[in-house]
């Protein structure tokens, strides 16, 4: 039996919204025209920690047991779960422990830091960081927060999408970054639930496609690299829970270049007066390479996150 459903979003949304507010769900003409369609942004970005993760986090932190809080929690991350396992913790007074890779986002670091948890350095990549973390679990006591094999963390961000639903009725597809896999398992969930017929689009770097690729085989497929801008995108790894969801609920699965995100970066900012990070902005990226498909319909884009760097910044605006 499938461990994420239906039920748990909706749990998961009383939860959710005794810390946080519904995210706005925009229209926004000017991309309209440009695309051939109706062009909706779905603002997880203006979520407290700068990324939809927030929600997931604070539903995995209620359900822990009250002796597991006292010993605390360790997780791997690029940013963006981690930074939502830090907050969450926080807010139930957990000791949080993030694992980063070397040289990973220092903005993104003084966050999770800011928010309370200790940050231990390990690893050229997020893999390599994950593994560190399944070592020390059993060393310190910790509780290891997978970064997608997590029921709770599907049904906490499953709630944006019930949001897009609530806000939108008439929705048609809706597309979504697609890293460890969550937000999309959530959106697969919650569209099967509410209209089958909605279709869920999952968007990937070119430079860091294990998750297409699995998608593709039938099999879950690492990859030797993951080098990518989009620092939410970049995984070699396709893991048990979301790829046990994707493999049949996903309608497609889009692959995105490096200038492809430089590009939908700056048509945010254009279009939409948002500063966004490179997974956030891949939706859109494949939103213009699909325009001819998604012609006339109601088309939502998740906006997954704010956090890019300084940085990533100048190399987006075109600056040396």
């Amino acid at each position: 039996m499938n461990p994420v459903t239906f039920q748990g979003v909706l749990a998961a949304r009383r939860i959710v919204y005794q810390f946080l507010k519904p995210t706005p769900l925009i229209r926004y003409p000017e991309l309209s025209e440009i695309f051939g369609f109706q062009a909706y942004i779905k603002h997880e970005n203006h979520q407290p920690t700068g990324s939809f993760k927030v929600r997931g986090g604070l539903n995995f932190m209620s359900q822990l047991p009250a002796d597991q809080r006292k010993r605390g929690v360790i997780t791997a991350t690029r940013g963006n779960h981690g930074g939502s396992i830090a907050y969450a913790a926080k807010q139930f007074g957990v000791h949080a422990t993030i694992v980063v890779p070397h040289r990973n986002n220092p903005e993104k670091n003084s966050a999770m830091r800011a928010f309370g948890a200790e940050l231990i350095e390990h690893g050229v990549d997020f893999d390599e960081s994950r593994e560190l973390c399944e070592k020390l679990q059993t060393e310190r006591g910790f509780r290891y927060v997978h970064p997608a094999n997590e029921p709770p963390l599907v049904h906490g961000v499953g709630t944006y999408s019930l949001e897009v639903f609530e806000d939108l009725p008439a929705v048609d597809t809706i597309i979504v970054p697609i890293g460890a896999g969550s937000g999309a398992c959530g959106a697969i969930t919650v569209a099967k639930a509410i209209n089958p017929d909605v279709k869920v689009i999952g968007v990937q770097a070119a430079n860091a496609p294990s998750v297409y690729r699995s998608w593709k085989a039938g099999e879950k497929i690492e990859t030797d690299s993951a080098d990518t801008v989009a620092d939410g995108l970049a995984t070699r790894v396709t893991f048990d829970l979301p790829f046990s969801i994707l493999k049949d609920g996903i309608s497609q699965i889009v692959l995105v270049s490096e200038a492809e995100i430089r590009e939908a970066i700056r048509m945010a900012l254009r279009y939409t007066h948002n500063l966004i990070e490179g997974a956030a902005a891949a939706p859109i990226a494949a939103a213009r390479k699909l325009r001819r498909d998604l012609s006339n319909q109601d088309v939502v884009m998740i906006m997954s996150g704010a956090n890019v760097d300084i940085a990533t910044l100048r190399w987006v605006l075109g600056e040396e």
